[in-house]
């Protein structure tokens, strides 16, 4: 057992140290040089990785903004339980952006999950869109949110 926790810690150390120096990156400036940083450990599935270039097509930095593709890489992020990417996610679906209309029961789920996941910022969110909601869409979001919170975060 200790041999196989030495393993995957070693194998862990590449991508963490990838992300660290494409957040340098984009601290200095350097768009660009950050976006490839990032893109090794976000095709292997890097949750934190995916939500920054996510952040990065949000913003415009270093590439073309585009909302749809910020959409997508927080959508990748927010599956795997990164709450700060599920808080993106749930604004994209408040305010519609990148999509044809806004969902706001797809946007009171994602904040839930994103409070269960540990972000500050996402019980404001959920407290402002449960103001624009109809019965109907708390119930079935909440319907969502089992469905979600099962597989999501089976231990809270």
């Amino acid at each position: 057992m200790r041999k196989l926790l030495m393993v995957l810690s070693f194998l862990a150390t590449p991508a963490m140290a990838e992300i660290e120096e494409a957040r340098d990156l984009m601290e200095e400036g350097r768009f660009e040089e950050a976006l490839e940083a990032f893109w090794p450990a976000a095709r292997s599935g890097n949750a934190d990785a995916e939500e920054l270039i996510g952040v990065m097509y949000a913003l415009g930095l270093g590439v073309e903004q585009d909302f749809v593709r910020a959409f997508e890489w927080y959508l990748r992020s927010a599956m795997k339980g990164h709450p700060g990417a599920q808080s993106g996610v749930g604004w994209y679906y408040e305010v519609g952006l990148g999509m044809p209309a806004p969902d706001l029961t797809r946007a009171y789920m994602w904040y839930v999950l994103s409070a269960i996941g540990g972000d500050p910022d996402a019980a404001i969110s959920m407290e402002e869109v449960i103001k624009k909601m109809t019965p109907e869409q708390i119930e079935h979001a909440n319907i969502l949110i089992d469905d979600y919170r099962v597989w999501m975060y089976p231990f809270r």
